[in-house]
């Protein structure tokens, strides 16, 4: 099974705004940070204020930002959001998809395998993902850091 990039995407503003701890940040900078493209992440932060995890604050002075606790957001929710009604198989989510899907036995193995992923995907957190910030801070912002260093 492989995920949506919309949901990659949104998983790495997920991380990046949890590491921001509330501190307003852009989608160019998130952009800049994980070299992707902004109009893609600008459907993708949409997407999640939607879904009520982040705040958008429009105008100078504005950005974006986590509305709950990284503790609080659940990894499987985030991509149940993100990855819609889709199954492994179009079949899974569509009746009359296929001929042979009244007696298709493809079709219960593979709903019980994506049930075990998001059961597996539910046991964790944004927090969980965050454990090692040192590390991810250093990397997602580094031009940060080269900027500050600059202007000392």
């Amino acid at each position: 099974m492989q995920l949506t990039t919309f949901s990659d995407y949104s998983m790495r503003v997920m991380m990046y705004l949890g590491l921001q701890h509330g501190k307003l940040s852009t989608i160019s900078e998130i952009a800049k940070s994980y070299n992707i493209s902004e109009n893609h992440l600008t459907k993708v932060v949409h997407h999640l204020a939607q879904c009520g995890y982040i705040e958008t604050l429009r105008g100078k002075g504005g950005g974006l930002r986590l509305v709950l606790d990284p503790s609080t957001i659940n990894i499987g929710a985030v991509l149940r959001a993100s990855e819609g009604d889709s199954g492994l198989l179009p079949c899974l989510t569509k009746e009359g998809e296929c001929c042979i899907q009244l007696s298709c036995k493809l079709m219960s193995i593979l709903n019980e395998a994506q049930a075990a992923l998001f059961s597996v995907l539910d046991k964790y957190t944004l927090a969980d993902l965050l454990v090692q910030e040192e590390p991810l801070t250093r990397i997602l912002f580094r031009s940060k850091l080269i900027e500050s260093k600059a202007e000392i």
